[in-house]
């Protein structure tokens, strides 16, 4: 039990407020949390708890929401980012499920954006993408849902015009092994690469100009 006796705002964070009880630095709030209190005020031990306990949950939210800024992601990076900072698990499934509730946080609606961003910047084969996926930690029902419609010979013809494009200027024989490695590193299986390589290998004296700005674009 203590008596508030200073609430004073952090000269670093000024969303931050230090409580003082009994003339003593205590804990710190946000500033949201932070007023509801008054100077004055008697806190009981549990209400203190409580008041701790929210701000840490609050904190471990706004850790989460910095860490969905930068581009989506899984349910299970989002938890390995809050465990890395020593966030206890039980506030851990409180941000989730808050995540989850506001529309922030949905592995299946992660899983179609990184299949659509893959085929748009890095090709890959289904299985190279079910494998990403998986060390994203998307459940596997949910990436059979995210490829079911994946038109995997439209990507490797997409990534084979790319590598031809570089290659051109090899052999015959060079030309052909190195642009079938190059799509199987790519998580391409044989069925495909084969017909792609000797398309590729056919048309390669007259490969159309466009196909340099694609290779630029892809980053390839």
């Amino acid at each position: 039990m203590g008596s508030i006796t200073a609430l004073r705002v952090q000269k670093r964070n000024k969303k931050r407020v230090n409580v003082h009880l009994d003339g003593e630095y205590a804990f710190a709030l946000t500033d949201i949390e932070a007023a509801r209190l008054r100077v004055g005020q008697t806190l009981t031990e549990e209400e203190i708890g409580a008041l701790q306990r929210g701000d840490q949950a609050e904190r471990a939210y706004e850790r989460a929401l910095s860490f969905l800024s930068y581009r989506p992601r899984s349910e299970s990076e989002v938890r390995s980012s809050l465990r890395r900072k020593r966030v206890d698990a039980e506030t851990i499934d409180s941000v989730i499920d808050r995540l989850i509730r506001a529309g922030l946080l949905d592995d299946a609606e992660f899983a179609r954006y990184w299949v659509d961003n893959r085929i748009q910047f890095r090709p890959r084969g289904a299985r190279a993408l079910r494998h990403e996926l998986r060390a994203k930690g998307v459940p596997q029902a949910v990436i059979g849902e995210a490829l079911e419609s994946y038109d995997e010979e439209a990507a490797a013809r997409k990534a084979a015009r790319a590598g031809a494009s570089r290659m051109a200027h090899l052999e015959t024989d060079d030309f052909r092994r190195r642009l079938s490695s190059y799509l199987a590193r790519r998580g391409f299986h044989y069925g495909v690469v084969k017909p792609l390589v000797q398309e590729m290998l056919e048309r390669r004296p007259g490969l159309p100009d466009e196909i340099e700005s694609e290779v630029q674009a892809n980053g390839e």
